[in-house]
């Protein structure tokens, strides 16, 4: 179903009319999603806890960290995470990829470094195993994202999508997906476009729950997490 809306601010939609297309997977996708992260929460909330307690009194600063990223038609949302990284983060990583031309073409090529200055103890444990991922629980309770979808991306990210962005923005980010189960950062950037637009296009319920049963064993073997 489609329905004419302003758009929200987002320069992947239009600044006149837009047209608003339900998201894959409709409302039986929603439901699992709503239930999925009830559940997670409950379960993992000793966990949670206890990663709150490491976050913060490791150097004082902020538990969680919120980022800026683009959602379902083009909308931004702030996408949480366990803080994983110093809080002047920003400058650090401009003063090292200023100083460091490798890392920087890593950066360009990647968005991601696998030796970054900006991470601390904690946090490097926390992305090791994916769990600076968890407060995205209530991301998806929120309908800002899914269980499983493509991983969110910023404004420029989304650029390097070019005519396949339109499949990114037709469906909801994922705290998994393809690209976390087919080796993450060791995959190239134009694969993992190109998992992201696979999974729109041939999306189905099963594939969903094979996803997230590949999930746990990808997590535990930290393949390509950094």
């Amino acid at each position: 179903m489609k329905s004419a809306t302003r758009s929200a601010g987002s320069p992947f939609l239009n600044t006149g009319e837009a047209y608003i297309i339900n998201p894959t997977g409709g409302l039986a996708k929603r439901t699992f999603d709503i239930t999925a992260a009830l559940v997670a929460l409950i379960v993992f909330s000793p966990l949670l806890l206890l990663i709150m307690v490491l976050v913060k009194f490791s150097d004082g600063g902020s538990t969680f960290y919120g980022h800026r990223r683009i959602g379902h038609n083009g909308r931004y949302f702030h996408c949480l995470k366990f803080r994983t990284m110093t809080p002047n983060g920003d400058e650090v990583l401009r003063r090292h990829i200023e100083s460091d031309p490798q890392a920087a073409e890593e950066w360009r090529t990647t968005r991601k470094l696998r030796n970054d200055p900006r991470v601390t103890v904690v946090g490097s444990v926390l992305r090791k195993l994916s769990l600076d991922e968890l407060p995205q629980l209530i991301n998806i309770l929120k309908g800002d994202m899914s269980v499983v979808g493509p991983r969110p991306v910023v404004d420029e990210e989304l650029g390097l999508y070019d005519h396949q962005a339109v499949f990114y923005l037709q469906t909801r980010p994922g705290l998994t997906g393809l690209w976390q189960i087919s080796g993450r950062n060791d995959v190239s950037y134009e694969n993992r476009i190109a998992f992201d637009t696979h999974y729109v296009q041939n999306w189905s319920f099963v594939q969903d729950i094979l996803i997230i049963a590949k999930t746990v064993p990808a997590v535990c073997l930290s393949r390509g997490s950094y």
